[in-house]
Order: C-alpha cells, then sequence, then structure tokens
C-alpha cells in the first residue's frame, strides 16, 4: 500500500510494502517484503532494505556526508546502504552512504551512522548514539544510549557498551595540529567485553578479550584479556578468570 501523498519513484518493491503519508523513496532503492516505511522518511538512491524491515518517521536513509570545507578530512563513500532482514530504523535515524548493517538489528531514535561502518546481525544500537567514519561492529552487540563510537574504530562481537561511553581516535590537536590519516585510529575492542557507564577510551588501545571496564574509567593503555580495570587513568584491579 503506498499512500497517495507519499513518493515512491522505484519500481523494485517486494509483497506486502507499505509506504505511510509523506515519505520519499527514490529510484533505485529496493524494499523486500513486508518492509513498512512511516510518515516523513526519506531513503536516497542506492539503499536496499531486507525482507520486514521497519523505518519509523522522519529517519533519513543514504544521507551523503558534506563536509562544507570545515573537515580536515576529505569523506569517501560510495552510494550503497544494504539493511538486513527484520532490522528496525528508529524515528529520526540517520544514515550515511556506504553503510551495511545485519539481520535483527535495532537502530535507535536519533541515532546516526557514519559512511563506511558495518554493523553486525542481532545489535542494538541505541538511542542517540553516533557511529562514526569506517567503524566495525561485530554480531550481537548493544551500544546504549549517548555513547560515541570514534572513527576508525573496531568493535567485535557480544560486546556491551553502557550509557555515555566516549571514544577518541586522535592526540593530535590543538591550533598546530595537522590532519594524517595515517595516525588516526580508534579503539580496538575485542569479544565480550564489557565497558561500564561514563568511561573514556582514548586512541589506539587495544581491550582484550572478556575484560571488563569499571564506570568512569579514563583508558589510556591497552587492556589485558579477562581483567577488571578502574580508575583515572585505568588500572589493573583483578583477573577475571580466577
Amino acid at each position: 500500500m503506498i499512500h497517495k501523498t507519499a513518493i515512491v519513484n522505484t519500481k523494485q518493491l517486494g509483497s506486502n510494502v507499505v509506504v505511510k503519508e509523506y515519505a520519499i523513496v527514490r529510484d533505485d532503492v529496493v524494499l523486500g517484503d513486508n518492509v513498512i516505511i512511516h510518515p516523513h522518511v526519506v531513503i536516497e538512491s542506492g539503499v536496499r532494505l531486507g525482507d520486514n524491515v521497519e523505518v519509523f518517521p522522519g529517519a533519513y536513509i543514504g544521507k551523503e556526508p558534506k563536509g562544507a570545507g570545515a573537515t580536515a578530512r576529505t569523506p569517501i563513500f560510495n552510494k550503497k546502504i544494504v539493511i538486513g532482514n527484520n532490522t528496525s530504523i528508529g524515528p529520526n535515524a540517520v544514515i550515511y552512504c556506504d553503510v551495511t548493517i545485519g539481520n535483527n538489528t535495532l537502530i535507535g531514535d536519533g541515532a546516526s551512522i557514519r559512511e563506511q561502518c558495518s554493523i553486525g546481525n542481532y545489535c542494538i544500537i541505541s538511542r542517540c548514539v553516533t557511529v562514526n567514519y569506517n567503524a566495525t561492529i561485530g554480531n550481537k552487540t548493544k551500544v546504549m544510549d549517548l555513547t560515541h563510537i570514534t572513527g576508525n574504530c573496531i568493535i567485535g562481537d557480544d560486546v556491551f557498551i553502557s550509557v555515555g561511553v566516549n571514544m577518541a581516535n586522535d592526540n593530535n590537536v590543538g591550533p598546530s595540529a595537522t590532519y594524517s590519516k595515517d595516525k588516526i585510529k580508534g579503539p580496538e575492542i575485542k569479544d565480550d567485553v564489557v565497558i561500564g557507564i561514563g568511561a573514556i577510551l582514548l586512541p589506539k588501545i587495544l581491550i582484550g578479550e572478556r575484560a571488563f571496564v569499571a564506570a568512569g574509567a579514563v583508558v589510556t593503555k591497552d587492556v589485558e584479556p579477562s581483567t577488571l580495570v578502574a580508575g583515572i587513568p585505568a588500572k589493573f584491579v583483578r583477573n577475571l578468570d580466577n
């Protein structure tokens, strides 16, 4: 069912597709079976939605990154987005070009996902989370409200990142700083890690499998697998395998 006020330019529609009031679906968009597009959604060319995907009001899928002359980094992207089966895109979420999102994943209200990002299956990217460019998030990983995932960051499977966690990918700041993409690297977080509420992860650190970063910790150095770290700066507390 296509509402009379919707603009649907694509012919590539599955069965039982619903496009509601004032939604815009450009040409070269593929909508799978049982897709629901709620009012005031904009879907740009190059987007592929799997079966049973639901996109809630005000979401924008396929935004081209624009530096506006203010950014040091020139965005690089392909005009393609693939969103897997049974995935839900929350109200006012913004998904840039060149993004892949797996099956059964929830993208929360107001989330922003930049170009060159990959998000796995059965993930939660919660309300107002920002995922910066070229970030990779594995399967069954949960990122809670108001967290910032920095660019050039790698996050494994079954990771839990709590509310208000922040990450950085560059120590070179200040008026004299110059941009060098070779120096821009966010944290790498291995499988089964837990990051507590309000933690801060600094550039280039490695957090090993099954590690636990306590609430409010500031992580400045690598964290060994199966260890608990806490404090400012974060220090070893105990081994979790014992």
